[in-house]
Formats: C-alpha cells, sequence, structure tokens
C-alpha cells in the first residue's frame, strides 16, 4: 500500500519532490550542469541553453537554492557559480531556508501592553 501510495504522490504532487512529468522532460531535454551542498541538481535544456531548473533533493522550497545557484537559474550569470562568482569572504555566512512557521523563525519581543491597548484579549 506504502508503494502504490508513492507512486500515485509521484504522478500528481508536486511539492515532495520532482513529478513524473518532470522527470520525463529532465531525462529527454536536460543537460545536468552541476549540484549544490544540498544535493540539488541543476539543468539547462539541451536546444535552448537560457531554460534552466532545479530538481530538488528534497521538498520543493525555492529558498533552499543557494545565492548563487540562484543568479544562475533567473540568467543572472551565465557560466556556473563555481567559476563566475568571487570566493566566499569570512564574514559571510551559509545562507537558510525560509524558517516561517517554524520555532526558529525571528519572533520580535511581544510589548508587555499591546494586548492592552490593540482591543483584543491576550491568546
Amino acid at each position: 500500500m506504502r508503494a502504490a501510495m508513492g507512486f500515485w504522490s509521484k504522478i500528481f504532487t508536486w511539492w515532495n519532490g520532482a513529478t513524473v512529468g518532470t522527470a520525463l522532460w529532465t531525462r529527454r531535454f536536460g543537460d545536468e550542469v552541476g549540484r549544490d551542498e544540498a544535493g540539488n541538481i541543476y539543468y539547462q535544456d539541451k536546444q535552448r541553453p537560457e531554460r534552466r531548473w532545479v530538481i530538488y533533493s528534497g521538498a520543493n522550497d525555492g529558498s533552499r537554492v543557494p545565492p548563487g545557484w540562484q543568479l544562475w537559474l533567473r540568467g543572472t550569470i551565465e557560466e556556473l557559480p563555481e567559476t563566475e562568482l568571487p570566493p566566499v569572504r569570512q564574514f559571510q555566512q551559509p545562507p537558510t531556508g525560509n524558517l516561517t512557521g517554524t520555532m526558529q523563525a525571528f519572533r520580535p519581543d511581544e510589548p508587555a501592553n499591546y494586548f492592552a491597548n490593540s482591543g483584543y484579549a491576550r491568546p
């Protein structure tokens, strides 16, 4: 039963990874150009190199693509990020995914009188 659900989810759901259609298109028309640290695989079209896409290693979340690869995907840089971008400097931090909705998301300090002045009851 579980294997059958995996098969059907690959056909009909795009948020759990590449669908069957995307995998077939990639195999037929795609040319792998690189991979990043997260395991995402980057492709460009064999006939039209300006068409570029990524196959995610996990959930389909655009914030998981590093900034250099974002530049390449959008056509801002022509060469691959390893060759076109300058080396990473010491003060630069590694990029993080979108943390909205998680416990790691930024939450500003709640003023003590915020709910008293707003007319809403404190949750």
